[in-house]
Formats: C-alpha cells, sequence, structure tokens
C-alpha cells in the first residue's frame, strides 16, 4: 500500500514529530512485505542536532526551504517555502493509496487535499498542535483578527475534506468537534516513548530531585514552580534540573541567576544513548502546560517519564492528558498553574514519603508497559492509516525506529 508521508521535519533532524513519523514508516515498511517503501517530503535537516539513528527504512525526498529560525517572521518563511515545495511535489508524484501530512507547517493539510484530488488518495491528517488556536492562546495572533479567522477557515476547510483526522488526546478531540469537524473522523491516539531505550534506574540518593526534560516553551506554565524554587533556595531537601532548550529557558536561567538559586541545574537535551539515565536522575519527572492551550497543544514528555519509571508531577488543567493519565493510572499528581502554596506541600509531603514516589513510579512504568510503548503508540497510528478497527492486541513484531526526545 503506497503512502506518502508530509512533514518538514525528518530524519536526520531530532524534532519530535520527525521521529515519530519515523516510528510510523518503519512500521509501514515493515508491513509492506516487500513492495514499495513509504515516501517521506520533507526538508534538508535543519531543526537542530542531527539524530544518530539509522536511517528509517523509507524512501525520502528532501526540499530545499529558506532556513528555519525562531523568530516569528523567518519562520514563516521557512514553513511557506516548505508549503510551496509540497505543493510541486504533489503534482510530480505518482499515484499514492494514502497521504499523511502532519502539522509541520501549518496548512500542510492542504497540500494532502491536493494530493486527494489529483489522484484519489485517502488523507489522514496529523494533528501534533492545533493551529491557529495555538497561536491565539499564546498570544501571536488575536482572535478575531482576519488574517486569524481566514486560517482558522482554510484548516476546517481541509479537515472537513479529511478521510480522517488523529488527535493526541479526547481534549484535542473536544476543540475540534467544537469547531464543526465531525467526531466521527477523529480517532484519538495518544504519542509514545521507546521503552527499550529509555529503562527504570534505581532512585537516586539525596534530596528530592524534580526533573524537567525537552523544550521549555511558550506553551509551559513556569512561573508556579520558579517562585517554589525561590521560595525554597535555602531548603536542601530539594532539587531542580531542567534539561533541554527552548524559547522559555533563556529568561529561567536569568531568573534563576538574580535570585542565587543554586538548588537549579540547567543542562543540554539528553542524548539517544544517556536518555535513560538523565531521566533517572530525578525523584520526579515535571510537565507544565497553560491552561489557555488545552486542546491545542498535548504534552508529550509524560510518555518518556512513564518509561522511565518516574511518577509525574504536572501543573496544567485538570482535562489535559498528562492529568488524566495521573487519574487513571495513580501515577503521580497534579497541581492547579498558579497554585504554589499547594505546590509547596505537596513537594514538601512527598519529601517526608519517599515510598509514594517510588510505588508512583512503578505504576508508571506498567502503565506505559500496557498503554504508551512505542509498539503500541504505533499500531494505534497505524490503524487510522490503514482503515482498520483499532487493534486490541498489541502487535509486539514490528520493528520501529526509536524516538530520543521526551
Amino acid at each position: 500500500m503506497p503512502v506518502a508521508c508530509f512533514n518538514q521535519f525528518f530524519w536526520p533532524d531530532t524534532a519530535a514529530t520527525g521521529q515519530l513519523l519515523a516510528d510510523v514508516v518503519e512500521a509501514l515498511a515493515h508491513e509492506d512485505r516487500g513492495s514499495e517503501r513509504p515516501l517521506v517530503i520533507c526538508s534538508e535537516a535543519q531543526y537542530g542536532d542531527r539524530d544518530d539513528a539509522p536511517e528509517p527504512s523509507a524512501r525520502i525526498l528532501r526540499t530545499k526551504p529558506l532556513p528555519f529560525q525562531r523568530g516569528h517572521a523567518r519562520r514563516a518563511a521557512s514553513y511557506a517555502s516548505y508549503m510551496l515545495a509540497s505543493w510541486r511535489r504533489a503534482f510530480q508524484l505518482g499515484e499514492s493509496d494514502v497521504v499523511l501530512t502532519m502539522t509541520t507547517p501549518p496548512l500542510l493539510s492542504l497540500t494532502g487535499n491536493l494530493m486527494r484530488l489529483l489522484h484519489g488518495s485517502r488523507h489522514v491528517i496529523w494533528e501534533m498542535d492545533v493551529y491557529p488556536d495555538v497561536a491565539v492562546d499564546l498570544g501571536v495572533f488575536s482572535a478575531n483578527s482576519l488574517v486569524t479567522r481566514l486560517l482558522a477557515a482554510v484548516s476546517n476547510w481541509s479537515r472537513n475534506r479529511a478521510d480522517a483526522i488523529i488527535a493526541l488526546g479526547e481534549e484535542m478531540k473536544d476543540r475540534l468537534v467544537a469547531q464543526g469537524i465531525p467526531a466521527n473522523k477523529i480517532h484519538v491516539c495518544e504519542n509514545w516513548a521507546d521503552g527499550a531505550q529509555i529503562q527504570p534506574v534505581p532512585f537516586p540518593d539525596g534530596p528530592l530531585h524534580l526533573h524537567y526534560s525537552g523544550n521549555l516553551g511558550l506553551a509551559h506554565d513556569i512561573a508556579t514552580v520558579r517562585d517554589v524554587i525561590r521560595d525554597l533556595k535555602d531548603d536542601t531537601r530539594f532539587r531542580f534540573t531542567f534539561a533541554g532548550a527552548g524559547p522559555r529557558r533563556k529568561e529561567f536561567e536569568q531568573f534563576c541567576a538574580a535570585n542565587s538559586l543554586a538548588s537549579v541545574r540547567f543542562q543540554p537535551y539528553a542524548s539517544r544513548a544517556g536518555l535513560s539515565e538523565s531521566l533517572g536522575e530525578g525523584h520526579i519527572g515535571l510537565v507544565t502546560q497553560k491552561p489557555e492551550t488545552l486542546g491545542s497543544v498535548v504534552p508529550s514528555k509524560t510518555y518518556g517519564i512513564m518509561a522511565a519509571g518516574r511518577p509525574i508531577l504536572f501543573i496544567g488543567p485538570r482535562q489535559a492528558t498528562p492529568a488524566r493519565i495521573i487519574d487513571r493510572f495513580d501515577c503521580g499528581w497534579r497541581v492547579d498553574p498558579g497554585d504554589g502554596a499547594g505546590l509547596r506541600a505537596l513537594l514538601e509531603t512527598l519529601a517526608a514519603n519517599p515510598d509514594l514516589i517510588y510505588r508512583a513510579g512503578a505504576r508508571a512504568r506498567t502503565a506505559f508497559e500496557q498503554h504508551y510503548d512505542r509498539a503500541i503508540g504505533v499500531a494505534r497510528i497505524l490503524d487510522v492509516i490503514e482503515a482498520r478497527p483499532i487493534a486490541a492486541a498489541v502487535r509486539k513484531d514490528v520493528p520501529i525506529a526509536s524516538s530520543s526526545k521526551s
């Protein structure tokens, strides 16, 4: 079954969307049993560090868009140049049974609809973030501006013409349904982590250690934990590590330096080989989300933390996927954004009762193995791509490329 996949980032880029896509195309290539390998249309590697994983089993066509940079205008220019290149490829490509489009860049689903029109392909949209909603939620766009209304209209026009839409959580599905997208074409498929790559290590001795791994971006609440860290600056029972990067990291580092917060350590992204060790340095994995982004983004850090056998501390809205996971599996704790007093009381309770942490971490790994390991997560995506009933059993025999960032 020929499948064409469009996303600006793909191996050897280390962008999370590209790594998830690499897992899926590897599984597709295996299931095709010798037929034509899946096709990926992406840009030349430019997102960040290069992935050291083996090249996925895909035919890769690379475009040469303008360089991807973090400023709004430059990012938009890079997105637009890749979009134009993807349209050109859509006219040049032969028939594909299925076209999978992700959301880097926004409106990439228009390319999928073009392929559907030209070749009769079945079109599946994999929504990693909901646009333009996330830009409105973060204050980049005004909710009632002409640009926002135009982008929303075009996005929903494209979604309504797709054959299937993959949402990362129930809250994302709810947001799409509220915009008039039929619920029966939306499939909730949560992300995953690599449970062979990320293994639990023994809990460290010493102070209670909160560990944040990955992007520290505009959608993440840092004010709540930042203020508690400042209040606990002289309390030797607590330590904090932030490993990764992102647009808010520099601001946070400056805050910690200005307040002489010696209990905080900053590290770069962990390498693929060092991810288990990095996540295992902490007793608890920290995940945060601003309430206004509920449904427009779904935090994916949760799955790596669970794979590492660590409980989750989620600072974010009750309806978000990390909160649902915590409630369902009793594998962590949730605090409302802005509730510094509640967060401090919780940390003091956990510092005094470490067995609560160890037991919650064990439950997190068990839940991960049963629901969020890579073979299970990829199987959910394949069921949508191939228009099959959602599999009741987990297909353990599918070899899948690994994802490294949590």
